[in-house]
């Protein structure tokens, strides 16, 4: 069976919403009605109690239908037998209420009676759903919501089989029941007297059932309509009318008379629907039954003596005669006894007398019509009630019985009531709606009566005016021959009803204009106004006259009259009542006079005010008139200021209001005169004195009528709130009209220096603004009287509003006073800093008292105006950004509790609605979730924290949060976002509720308590929505736009959401490492394996979980390419082209007005939306544009210009639509752009920091960095939309480029091999292709900038970098060579091969795709790297330095010289210069982008080789390198010797080294491989020469170089070292001077280094890390083979020789000044034999280890990789074959070290062995060497051969299988070297 909720949920989203229900509705809705069908049938009847049951419940062990058994405790057992006890209802039902409120609640740690009364309310609550499921229901057959034809009338079938079979008896019968005093009523003696409702609410359990009642009467009254009533019903209801109204009383509460007017009405209904059938299969039941007419007759004609119950009875007397009387003929027709008819006509006669004599139309008046529970009622019961009340009038009037009677009460009415009655217009009195009558008769004549219950009835439904031909004929017939001022007010106001729509208001000008009536009409009114006028007139010209008194005929007939004359001009025709009355000076002409009454002021006034809407022209007509006219206002001082009161009384406003109506104690005129003004003021555009004109009139409502208003005696208290909301209205208009300026600060500052706080300020110089503004913020009258208003309380205030006739204007008046502080609110703040302390802002004053606070805030709880609740959600919003210790306040006034409870009652409310709320700023929820969105950044504990009930108390991070056990607007959110029911009238509410949802989670504060309730496996936030509202269809833009724009936002919070807990979850947390678990899942489509989350068991459970969302678990595809699709569609359009709206002559206003920043403001045409949006504010940008015609052309509203104002007209409604268009248009695009930002989020987050999860990682980023590059490279997609797509592809490119090298062995294998080295996750050609291509067709996008360039460019670069590798770089090939050697028996090179295979072809295919678009590519590349920004032409050159990377047939290289780059690039080079010393960022850009000019210009070089170093030669590359005066800076030497100042300076030296210095060296050494090629003899070789003048040009920066102690340098020193020596070695040579000492040096350096021992080249004694010695190690000895190479070109080219060992005298010499010898060279040789032993034997074990790696244990690959220092590249829970993978690629790594360590140290071995091989080989003694050395003696070369041999002994010991190199030569080297060295011993 279908839960009730579940019931009316369907029913709603189905028969409610804003649009047609959808076919899938329209099945849900049928299935679920049909389901219920028993429930309803059984209307609110339940099991009773039974003994069995109870024996049950008190056995501890209950077993509930569909579930297992329940075990209970004492306590649950004594609840369960309490709530069987006081609701009658059985108790295995109840332990189910107990087990439901515990699922919608939790209730542990709850008091028994709170369990009792929540327990309680869910029952109540789910018997008001089923009541109102059923009555919407029946208003869908009933009303015409406008349903499709054949859905009604299956509703309608089935409401008839219902009814049919006996609900109408149920309902009667229940509404009886429930008002006995038993426990299935009102409740027992000992039950319970109040329940928790569904918002935790307490409240009264008979106020509950009531309701229930009131429900049930009312689905009683809409089932008449859908099954004629039978007899039997009639009087059952008729039996229970008359019990129920014998209850009502004077002090009944409204529901009880609303109760009685459903009776009332369902039988009226029934007796006119059943007399009106005509259709066949309709056809009258009541009349057929001649036995019920005369039992019936018999029952309504029997009098009793409570009137109560006789006047309900009368108007079921009245509607039984128009029941008889209609269906009169059909009853003659049939009886055969002809007696029968004219008994009926008896019945008729008889009854029809009672009513009359009874006057049955003045008890509709005021027991009925007229009261606040009638006018309270359901909105829709009310228009049925008056629907029928107007069927039942033209039925009767229509009737010729009916008629004469009618005619008979006329006639008597005329010759019983007196013609006239004199008095005193000061003591005369007179009621609010100038109905009852101060006359000798007691009570109404029944034909006045029916006039006023016609127009009443009218008044209400105007639409049912539309052709009412008999009212008409009624109102012509009423209209004739009165003979007293009585009928004919009651006349005059039914016509002022019938002119209530357009079409009444003509005819009845037309009645009244022509000669229908003989003494009514227009002119009747005019000539009255006349004489009376004129009798004052000459009653005011004689001397001592009395003016005459105004008779109350004669005044109330006028009032009648000028109420017609109102309504007539407010409802007329627009273009027609501008000439209906071209003389409207009559009507001002009494105004003056002390001797009108004061009422009949007021109708002249407000029928003036009708006419200021009728022209402009008309509206200052009537200021000119009002000046000459009405009474002045005379500025004095306050009431009550006795000591200052005026020597003179003078006849004015004051004195009319203060002596006049005062004493009557009412105040028409007062409250007519405010009204008038008001709209005259508010209809005023010249804003330009600021209200200086009006400060008389703000003086006099400020003084005299507001001031005083609570002291003042009321005969009305409707006219009490009149006269408050006029005020009121006249305040928030002057708040709000006029602004506050500079010159208004300086003023209050001024005066108030000059004078005392008593004195106030001359009425010359105040502003109404200004004084409104200094009374609030020093708490004066104004603010006083509108927080007495306010401090009545919402319960008084909403109980008068339901109970009292002015219950309206009271609700007004609160609305309006908090509207003024609002106002308030918005300019104390910019007066506050300068008008204290005299002025304190209005929270300071309201602080006061935190009362005041507290009724202000507690005005949320006001349900029947919406509008209330917004402002007081308005203030709570300024007060808590203002309020430090408001949340304390409220916890210390004990009203914390009952605020979260209201305001989680209005978004409930709110969310409950049935309609779309087209203005978001009106929306309330939306108001809420800002409320909580602003305030989560505030001090903690702030009214976020209260309202969602964190832990105010104490400490807010560390909150459990239980939304099922507090009500609040967590609870009310998360059922929202839960049921995500109505999404079109609801958007707003869900895209809002994600938003506070991540703000929540963002937010240091709150985070944590918040992401564990999302992750929690009761609500599985996380996941629940990416099938139902992430990936649906959006809404179509031409549809509905703004849901379209909702949902976009939706999806972004929610993605947000997503990427929030990926990022910031703790994962040793199961609740989230699930939660992460299960989003990777869902988006990616792919298994988890790491979090421990079998992926089958998730999605069944999700599947289980989302029964009612099949779309779940059922498919696998990439949820993350869906969403992107999602967001994939073209932006509107939202340039400003509103020029095919606008002629050229209004083109230059509107352009001023949209760009003018002097109204692009506050107050101007934009504003920013609730989601940050500047759109255009419509009605702003429409007043600024009348004002802006207006002021250019002032004559448009004169005669003659009605043309162009309507042209005008037209072109501002054309803009205004414009203006809508792009307000839409700008917040899709924003809504687009956010969703794919929260998708790129998402995205990201997932790949950087949780891919390590999922499976088949490279095939997930490949469709992503795939579907990316299509995206941004689609016309449809916008530039920012582009960037963030590039973004994400440029994450995935780099997680694709890690991905290569993880750990690719198979899931159920520990063993790792080389092999999964090599074949590592590399995707496919073909996929690399379809990734430049698009990626290219991306960059040449139309629509692009720099920003997105600069991202694509680096995507580019990153995608060739992941195509140049597909071995792992970090080991070497010669290993990988080594170790397939050994696996795979030889075979090693089919896979070499086959790789080398693929990344030749990879690189000509990326070439090809190049190729083709190469002009396209070039031309964007080559403009971004010569004018673009400088970082745009530093990554722009890179992409070049990649194109050459791939070159072939040098096709880029001639592209780029054909275009002049690269002498581009050397310009840029020579003129290089910077004022500020390089120390600004600009400047070091700069520096980034030479940089990588020169890393260009080096890539030409290497890539080409000597054929590029030609080409660059050619272009003068040395001489542009020479001129470059960066390389002028000198070196800092060793920085560790600098003082603080230069300090301050090193990193910009280092960067500089780095950057220019460096890379410049490079360069230069690499065009020094073009010196090989020149012969050695030419001396003036151009080459060698300019390398040479570019050394000497720089011979500071060289000598500085070679200076450098080797032993402490970094490795840029290191390369700068090896760079110079290169270059020095290559070149110096040819220099036949060394007038700069370079040979020195170099012979220096060669001494130091040469000298060093094993240790020190190895840094075993360091402290660098072993990754950092190897390296440095690497460098050392290619210094030493640069310096080796150096001695070996001198020795063999230019015959250099060597002493055999360093002179004894030689010793203390300099370094400088040294040579090396052969002894230093043997002691070089020593330690490369050392190095290469040790090389040898590490890389001989490394392979070994390497070999035998799955042998190891887990504690042996642990001590490798801590020995690697690679520790924090596993984590504890990873497997032993991750493990051995990492150690086994560290070992290559080192492997791979030694091996080039070995390659270095051999052919520096055979250098150095030649060397000393010449020198043994001289056929003589050993030749001089230069500089004058002498000859070596015998004895030297003894010495020298003794330490040589045994180092020529031990390089014949290295072995090929350990060094993996080739030795044969080098064997036979040292063979040769060593014979010689024994021969030279044995000499």
């Amino acid at each position: 069976m279908v839960s009730p909720r579940q019931l009316l949920s369907t029913i709603e989203s189905a028969l409610l919403g804003p649009s047609p229900p959808t076919p899938a509705q329209r099945i849900e809705l049928m299935h679920v009605i049909r389901k219920s069908l028993p429930s309803l049938q059984s209307l609110l009847s339940y099991p009773h109690p039974k003994a069995s049951d109870r024996s049950q419940v008190q056995s501890k062990e209950v077993r509930l239908p569909d579930s297992s058994p329940i075990s209970l405790d004492d306590q649950d057992v004594q609840i369960a037998l309490k709530l069987s006890d006081d609701l009658h209802l059985n108790e295995v039902d109840c332990v189910r209420l107990l087990v439901s409120a515990n699922q919608e609640w939790g209730l542990l740690g709850r008091e028994p009676l709170e369990i009792l009364r929540l327990a309680a309310g869910l029952w109540y609550t789910e018997r008001r759903d089923l009541l109102t499921a059923l009555y919407t229901l029946l208003r869908a057959v009933v009303l015409d919501q406008g349903l499709e034809a054949d859905l009604v009338a299956d509703i309608q079938k089935y409401l008839e089989d219902l009814i049919s079979a006996g609900l109408r008896q149920r309902l009667v019968s229940l509404i009886k029941e429930l008002n006995r005093e038993e426990p299935a009523g009102l409740g027992g003696p000992h039950a319970e007297h109040y329940v928790l409702d569904s918002r935790g609410a307490l409240v009264e359990r008979r106020a509950v059932v009531c309701r229930e009642r009131l429900i049930l009467g009312h689905c009683l009254v809409l089932s008449v309509l859908v099954v004629r009533t039978s007899p039997k019903d009639v009087k059952d209801v008729f039996a229970l009318l008359k019990d129920c109204s014998a209850e009502v009383n004077s002090g009944s509460v409204p529901l009880k008379l609303q109760i009685s007017f459903s009776l009332l009405f369902s039988l009226i209904i029934a007796f006119i629907s059943d007399a009106l059938s005509t259709v066949p299969d309709k056809a009258s039941v009541l009349s057929h039954d001649a036995s019920f007419r005369c039992e019936f007759q018999d029952l309504v004609m029997s009098t009793g003596t409570d009137p109560n119950v006789e006047g309900f009875v009368d108007g079921i007397r009245l509607a039984w005669i128009v029941h008889l009387m209609l269906t009169q003929d059909g009853i003659t027709a049939r009886e055969t006894i002809s007696g029968a008819s004219s008994r009926d006509l008896g019945n008729v006669y008889s009854c029809l007398e009672v009513v009359c004599r009874n006057n049955v139309f003045q008890f509709f008046l005021d027991k009925i019509l007229r009261t606040a529970a009638y006018q309270n009622d359901d909105e829709d019961m009310i228009y049925m009630y008056n629907a029928y009340l107007h069927k039942l009038i033209t039925c009767f009037l229509s009737h010729p019985l009916a008629r004469n009677k009618v005619k008979e009460m006329k006639e008597k009415a005329m010759s019983a009531l007196s013609p006239y009655l004199m008095a005193g217009s000061h003591d005369f009195r007179h009621d609010s709606d100038l109905n009852s009558q101060q006359t000798v008769e007691k009570s109404p004549q029944p034909f006045v009566s029916l006039l006023e219950m016609v127009s009443e009835i009218y008044q209400k439904e105007p639409d049912l005016l539309s052709g009412n031909d008999v009212l008409w004929t009624f109102a012509n017939f009423a209209g004739e021959d009165h003979t007293n001022f009585q009928t004919l007010v009651s006349f005059l106001k039914m016509l002022s009803t019938l002119a209530s729509t357009q079409e009444g208001a003509s005819k009845v000008f037309e009645l009244l204009q022509g000669k229908t009536f003989r003494s009514v009409g227009w002119n009747t009114l005019f000539d009255c106004l006349s004489i009376y006028e004129q009798k004052f007139k000459q009653s005011l010209q004689s001397a001592g006259a009395m003016l005459p008194e105004f008779q109350e005929g004669d005044a109330k007939a006028l009032i009648a009259y000028l109420n017609v004359l109102q309504k007539v001009v407010e409802n007329g025709n627009p273009v027609e009542r501008k000439n209906w009355f071209p003389d409207i000076e009559p009507l001002f002409k009494l105004l003056s006079y002390e001797n009108v009454p004061p009422y009949l002021k007021g109708a002249l006034r407000n029928a003036i005010a009708a006419f200021i809407q009728v022209s402009p022209v008309l509206k200052d007509t009537i200021w000119s008139y009002l000046e000459q006219y009405d009474l002045p206002v005379v500025v004095g001082p306050p009431v009550g200021n006795g000591a200052q009161q005026m020597s003179t009384q003078v006849y004015d406003m004051r004195f009319e209001l203060n002596e006049v109506e005062a004493r009557s104690e009412r105040y028409p005129s007062t409250i007519s005169f405010l009204n008038l003004l008001n709209s005259l003021i508010a209809e005023e555009r010249d804003m330009n004195d600021r209200g200086r004109r009006f400060v008389g009139i703000f003086r006099f409502v400020y003084d005299h009528v507001f001031g005083p208003f609570p002291q003042r005696a009321y005969a009305d208290p409707s006219e009490k709130w009149q006269l408050v909301v006029a005020c009121l209205q006249h305040f928030q208009m002057i708040l709000f009209m006029y602004d506050i300026k500079d010159e208004d600060i300086d003023s209050v500052v001024e005066r108030s220096h000059l004078q005392s706080v008593a004195q106030s300020t001359p009425l010359e110089m105040q502003l109404p603004v200004v004084e409104m503004l200094k009374d609030f913020m020093s708490g004066k009258t104004v603010f006083r009287n509108i927080m007495g208003i306010l401090l009545l309380g919402v319960n008084t205030i909403m109980s008068e509003r339901s109970s009292k006739v002015y219950g309206q204007l009271l609700e007004k008046a609160v609305h309006l006073s908090l509207e003024i502080i609002i106002l308030v609110l918005e300019k104390d703040l910019f007066l506050a800093d300068f008008w204290r302390p005299l002025y304190q802002p209005l929270d300071v004053i309201l602080s006061q008292d935190q009362n005041q606070i507290i009724a202000l805030l507690e005005y949320v709880r006001y349900d029947f105006q919406p509008q209330i609740q917004q402002c007081s959600i308005k203030i709570m919003s300024v007060l808590s950004s203002r309020m430090v210790g408001l949340v304390q306040l409220l916890l210390k006034s004990h009203a914390a509790n009952c605020l979260i409870e209201d305001y989680a009652a209005c978004l409930e409310l709110r969310s409950e609605e049935c309609q779309i709320i087209e203005n978001s700023r009106d929306d309330t929820g939306v108001l809420i979730i800002q409320l909580l969105i602003d305030n989560i950044s505030r001090p903690s504990p702030n009214i976020t924290h209260l309202l969602l009930k964190f832990d105010v108390d104490s400490s807010v991070e560390r909150t459990i949060l239980q939304p099922k056990f507090h009500y609040s607007c967590l609870k009310v959110i998360l059922d929202i976002l839960e049921k995500f029911s109505k999404p079109d009238i609801n958007a707003l509410l869900y895209e809002f509720g994600l938003q506070l949802l991540y703000e929540l989670c963002l937010d240091p504060l709150t985070s944590g308590p918040m992401l564990d309730l999302l992750s929690n496996k009761k609500y599985r936030f996380f996941l629940k929505h990416l099938d139902t509202i992430a990936i649906a269809p959006l809404p179509k833009r031409n549809n509905n736009q703004a849901l379209r724009i909702s949902s976009l936002h939706q999806r972004a919070w929610l993605l947000k959401l997503l990427a929030l807990e990926l990022h910031a979850a703790d994962l040793t947390v199961t609740t989230h490492r699930e939660a992460c678990s299960n989003i990777l899942a869902q988006i990616f489509g792919c298994d988890v394996r790491e979090f421990g989350l079998n992926r089958d068991i998730f999605l069944s459970s999700a599947f289980e979980a989302n029964a009612d969302h099949p779309r779940i678990g059922a498919t696998n595809r990439s949820k993350v390419l869906e969403l992107l699709e999602v967001v994939q569609f073209k932006s509107p359009d939202t340039v400003m082209k509103y020029s095919q709206f606008v002629s050229k002559k209004y083109e230059l206003q509107v352009e001023d007005v949209l760009r003018n920043p002097a109204i692009s403001e506050k107050g101007g045409v934009y504003y920013y939306s609730e989601r940050g949006d500047r759109l255009i504010d419509l009605a702003s940008f429409r007043d600024k544009l009348w004002q802006k015609c207006n002021f250019v052309n002032p004559q448009l509203g004169s005669f003659g210009g009605e043309v162009e104002l309507s042209d005008l007209r037209e072109t501002i409604q054309n803009l205004l639509r414009w203006g809508w268009k792009y307000n839409k248009n700008l917040e899709e695009q924003v809504a687009q752009l956010h969703m794919l930002t929260g998708w790129s989020q998402l995205v990201e987050v997932s790949v950087s920091r949780r891919m390590s999860s999922l499976e088949n990682r490279s095939e997930v980023l490949f469709e992503v960095l795939d579907a990316s590059l299509t995206a941004s490279a689609s016309p449809d997609c916008s530039l920012k939309m582009a960037i963030l797509l590039t973004q994400v592809a440029l994450t995935c490119m780099a997680k694709l480029r890690d991905e290569r090298f993880l750990c690719p062995g198979g899931v159920n294998s520990d063993n790792v091999t080389c092999l999964d080295i090599i074949l590592m996750k590399q995707l496919s050609n073909g996929a690399c292709h379809s990734v430049l291509f698009k990626l290219i067709m991306a960059i040449l996008r139309h629509e692009s900038s720099e920003v997105l360039r600069r991202r694509q460019y680096a995507l580019l670069l990153s995608f060739f970098q992941y195509c140049r590798h597909m071995l792992d770089p970090d080991v070497p090939a010669s290993i990988l060579h080594f170790l397939l050697r050994e696996e795979q028996g030889g075979e090693e090179d089919l896979d070499l091969r086959k790789i080398d295979k693929e990344q030749a072809e990879l690189a000509q295919a990326n070439f090809s795709i190049l190729r083709k678009e190469a002009q396209a590519i070039l031309d964007l590349v080559t403009k971004d790297a010569i004018h673009g920004s400088e970082a745009g032409k530093t990554i722009a050159i890179y992409v070049l330095d990649a194109f050459t990377s791939i070159d072939q047939e040098k096709f880029f290289l001639n592209q780029l010289q054909s275009r002049g780059f690269l002498r581009s690039c050397f310009a840029d080079l020579s003129n290089l210069s910077s004022q500020d010393g390089w120390r600004s960022l600009d400047s070091l850009q700069r520096l980034c982008t030479l940089e990588a000019e020169l890393a260009f210009l080096l890539r030409i070089s290497h890539k080409y080789g000597k054929a590029g170093a030609q080409v660059l030669f050619s272009m003068g590359a040395l001489e542009q390198l020479a001129s470059c005066r960066i390389t002028g800076l000198q070196m800092k030497g060793g920085f560790r010797s600098i003082d603080a100042k230069v300090r301050r300076n090193v990193p910009m030296e280092i960067d500089m080294q780095r950057m220019v210095v460096v890379p410049i060296l490079r360069l230069v050494s690499s065009l020094t491989s073009l010196v090989d090629t020149s012969d050695f003899f030419e001396v003036k070789n151009k080459i060698v020469r300019e390398v040479i003048d570019f050394v000497k040009g720089h011979e500071l920066l060289f000598d500085q170089v070679l200076r450098r102690d080797v032993s402490d340098a970094d490795e840029l020193a290191l390369e700068q070292i090896n760079l110079v020596v290169g270059i020095l070695s290559k070149v110096w040579p040819y220099e036949e001077n060394d007038e700069y000492g370079f040979i020195q040096g170099l012979f220096g350096m060669m001494c130091i280094i040469f000298s060093r021992d094993v240790e020190s080249f190895s840094f075993h004694q360091t402290l660098r890390p072993l990754e950092n010695q190897r390296k440095t190690e690497l460098f050392l000895f290619r210094l030493c083979f640069c310096l080796n190479s150096y001695l070996y070109f001198l020795v063999t080219k230019k015959s250099l020789r060597l002493q055999a060992i360093d002179s004894p005298g030689d010793y203390n010499a300099s370094a400088g000044q040294q040579q090396p010898t052969l002894s230093l060279l043997a002691s070089l040789l020593n330690t490369v034999t050392m190095t290469l032993e040790r090389a040898s034997e590490e890389k001989s074990l490394l392979l070994n280890k390497i070999q035998d790696i799955n042998e190891l244990s887990r504690q042996e690959v642990d001590e490798i990789i801590n020995i690697c220092v690679k520790q924090d590249c596993v984590s504890s829970s990873d497997n032993i074959q991750k493990r051995r993978y990492i150690a086994m690629v560290e070992m290559c790594q080192v492997a791979g070290n030694r091996d080039q360590l070995i390659t270095l140290l051999l052919p520096l071995a055979e250098h150095v062995l030649n060397i000393i091989l010449i020198h043994f080989r001289d056929s003589g003694p050993i030749k001089r060497a230069i500089h004058g050395v002498k000859s070596d003696s015998g004895q030297d070369i003894s010495l020298l051969c003794g330490k040589l041999l045994p180092i020529l002994e031990r390089l014949e010991l290295l072995s090929e299988d350990k060094t993996g190199h080739n030795l044969k030569v080098f064997h036979r080297l040292v063979s040769s070297l060593k014979e010689i060295t024994i021969q030279k011993l044995s000499v």
